[in-house]
């Protein structure tokens, strides 16, 4: 008879290949945004989400943030194909980072994304990342995160796919790191909300950004174009 115990159930488990692809409902993206971030300024904002996946959380940021630059080390058919760890990354060249990271590779994306974001850098994880005396000794005691936000309902999250009938034991929470912060870590609760953020369309595939799939018929407005998508991921990436 299988174990049904929530102790068990919680536990994930991906082999050290795996991608990890687990994407995120987006009103949980938005509840980051409403009930933790804030959204004031955010148009003024560069974002970079460097695990895009199929793009549901990008498309979300992209309703608060004026400019959001996606990656992914695979091939979804969204963002640019980047390797986060391995690329170079111009100091500062992002307000924020944002993302739902491998949660093998989380600790890594976080110390990655430190000193890429000029704001801040907030990813969302299961509850048990804040466990491990390891984490504490090389993320945690050394950076601090400012918040961190527990939602207080489950967000079910489904490996591959969205699937709004979805369930789950799993608890999962915003960590934030805010430049500048200094001294504990505030802890923060979510309160219900995805009935309250949930948008139509939310659970449709989202189609790649305009800037990854822009053609023009003229082919030299079309080459001019592309030049400047092309720079504008290169600036990003330091290559």
């Amino acid at each position: 008879m299988q174990n049904t115990s929530h102790a068990v159930m919680a536990q994930r488990t991906e082999a050290k290949d795996s991608l990890d692809d687990f994407p995120t409902p987006p009103w949980a993206t938005r509840a980051l945004i409403e009930h933790v971030v804030g959204a004031g300024g955010l148009r003024q904002q560069i974002c970079l989400e460097p695990a895009c996946g199929a793009g549901h959380m990008a498309k979300v940021l992209a309703e608060y943030f004026g400019d959001v630059r996606c990656s992914d080390v695979h091939d979804y058919r969204y963002g640019a194909v980047k390797d986060f760890l391995k690329k170079p990354l111009a100091i500062n060249s992002a307000d924020w980072v944002i993302t739902n990271p491998p949660f093998r590779l989380a600790e890594e994306f976080v110390l990655r994304s430190l000193p890429v974001a000029r704001k801040g850098v907030a990813i969302l994880a299961r509850t048990v990342f804040l466990e491990s005396v390891g984490r504490y000794d090389r993320l945690f005691q050394k950076h601090p995160p400012a918040k961190f936000a527990q939602f207080t309902e489950r967000v079910p999250m489904v490996k591959g796919r969205l699937d709004r009938k979805a369930s789950t034991a799993t608890g999962y929470g915003w960590l934030v790191w805010e430049k500048g912060h200094s001294g504990q870590t505030q802890l923060v609760w979510i309160p219900q909300c995805r009935k309250a953020l949930e948008r139509g369309g939310d659970y449709e595939l989202p189609a790649p950004p305009v800037a990854a799939l822009k053609t023009v018929t003229a082919p030299t407005a079309g080459v001019r174009r592309e030049a400047r998508a092309n720079k504008a991921q290169e600036s990003l990436f330091g290559m």
